[in-house]
């Protein structure tokens, strides 16, 4: 007999599964189908993420991959209403999403919850905000940069198929990557000051020397110099989308890459 924790976790992501069919549809329109199925998948990670946290604070690998799931629908719904084109990448992130809720639901099937019995402090709290904020935002540039990538190819090939026309244009895709590497950018200045603020009152050092924090200022060392490349000289397409998607893979190295060394390979 299943579990209540077993329930909740397959109709999580049961509702994530709408959105990675519905943006490839004959129809393509920003319209209330589109819409319902993202609030769908929003709402079901979400309350995953309220009713499993409600206890108590938990700390493991299937938690942190419900909560990337969540926050990152959240800030593309952000994204989408605040540019013309974002909706039209969700045939790309809404498959990611759904790839997360899938890793959750197995981790979180066969992994014993990290419940804490006090919820962390407001400083930790707010660095925790702020990491899964940024590895979201990092999370839509990528998906941007694959987009941009897929239709480069679609159009180098001259065979456009049902994706590419679901997706946005070129040009599209790179004022995407720029807007939320920027903004990405900025909460994760934010998010590597209040790590070293934690550091210091933990340890009384700035810095931690270990393998996240050396990814984290990796990327950020990555994201700042594609930014300035791309304001000075305008770097654009394919080369562009690489830099995107290289960051990206840092972030996932450094956030839930080495979660899952630590709670679950090396546990």
């Amino acid at each position: 007999m299943l579990n209540s924790m077993t329930v909740l976790n397959l109709m999580a992501l049961a509702t994530l599964v709408p959105a990675a069919f519905v943006g490839v549809r004959g129809k393509q329109a920003p319209d209330a189908t589109l819409w319902l199925a993202i609030a769908v998948a929003f709402f079901g990670s979400t309350l995953w993420v309220v009713v499993s946290f409600m206890p108590s604070w938990r700390t493991d690998f299937g938690a942190a991959l419900w909560v990337t799931a969540s926050v990152t629908l959240g800030l593309f719904i952000a994204v989408a209403l605040t540019h013309a084109d974002a909706w039209r990448l969700t045939p790309v992130l809404a498959p990611v999403v759904l790839l997360i809720g899938i890793m959750a639901t197995i981790w979180t099937g066969h992994e014993a919850a990290r419940p804490l019995s006090e919820g962390p402090g407001m400083l930790v709290a707010a660095h925790i905000a702020v990491s899964v904020a940024t590895y979201g935002l990092v999370t839509i540039a990528a998906v941007a940069a694959l987009a941009a990538l897929l239709q480069e190819r679609a159009l180098k090939t001259k065979r456009p198929g049902r994706l590419s026309h679901a997706l946005p244009p070129v040009t599209a895709c790179d004022k995407l990557m720029v807007r939320t590497l920027v903004a990405g950018e900025c909460v994760l200045a934010v998010g590597l000051l209040s790590g070293m603020a934690l550091s210091y009152a933990e340890t009384g050092s700035l810095l931690a020397v270990d393998h996240k924090t050396l990814l984290t200022i990796t990327a950020f060392v990555l994201i700042a110099i594609w930014l300035w490349v791309h304001f000075r000289s305008g770097l654009r397409g394919r080369k562009a989308a690489r830099w995107a998607l290289a960051a990206y893979l840092l972030l996932t190295l450094g956030y839930p890459g080495v979660k899952f060394v630590t709670d679950v390979l090396l546990d």
